[in-house]
């Protein structure tokens, strides 16, 4: 499958599937499609799937995309301004997105799931929440993000303090906590809340320049 990444201000990805290829998207993503194109609501992990998924925020379903002829087009899009990345599964390990962060995935044995945060701290007060989206197997997951991309590559034991909503996703190496901001001044008057999120590697890291809410599911989750 070939893919290319257009725009600036609010990117897209145009797909050119064969016959039988089959994509993964988040609901709400289609841009446009060729004529030979299919898709349909389907739960990932099937029923058993479906309550975890609906307390991660990202909706019980996702859109599944198939070729019915080869050299169709199917366009994807975040209807938000902001970038696209690829994560290489076989390079970079599973990855694991925020609330709305997840866009596209395929490839062979994709797997798309719902993980718990490792850290009841980080989950109840990191701002992504105790429920994440994981994407693992052999394939290609695209992440979109808010604004542009920071891309970092944290290695063995390599710390970053990350503002809450400026997250997008992680390697599933990539141990996820919190901390205070500390003092009652920076709570009150910084603008960042609380807590802060602590990332440590090894691992990549795809943190989005504009904060997002988590507060709502946003337009491509239900």
């Amino acid at each position: 499958m070939n893919y290319e990444i257009l725009g600036d201000i609010a990117q897209v990805a145009r797909l050119r599937l064969d016959r039988g290829d089959e994509v993964w998207a988040s609901r709400g993503s289609l841009v446009s499609y060729t004529s030979a194109i299919d898709w349909q609501l389907r739960i990932p992990g099937g029923v058993g799937g479906a309550m975890r998924r609906s307390l991660s925020g990202e909706g019980i379903s996702l859109l599944r995309v198939t070729a019915m002829r080869s050299g169709q087009v199917v366009a994807l899009g975040a209807n938000a301004p902001g970038r696209i990345r690829e994560w290489d599964l076989d390079a970079d390990g599973p990855v694991v997105t925020t609330r709305g962060a997840f866009l596209a995935a395929w490839g062979e044995s994709v797997d798309i799931s719902v993980t718990v945060a490792r850290r009841a701290g980080a989950a109840f007060f990191g701002g992504a929440g105790l429920f994440l989206q994981r994407i693992s197997g052999r394939g290609t997951a695209l992440v979109h993000g808010s604004g542009d991309f920071e891309d970092r590559r944290l290695a063995e034991g390599e710390s970053i303090v990350v503002s809450t909503g400026n997250l997008a996703a992680f390697a599933e190496s990539v141990d996820y906590s919190i901390q205070g901001v500390g003092g009652v001044r920076k709570f009150l008057f910084s603008g960042e809340g609380l807590f802060m999120t602590r990332l440590t590697g090894p691992g990549r890291v795809l943190l989005q320049t504009l904060k997002r809410s988590y507060g709502s599911s946003g337009s491509r989750s239900g």
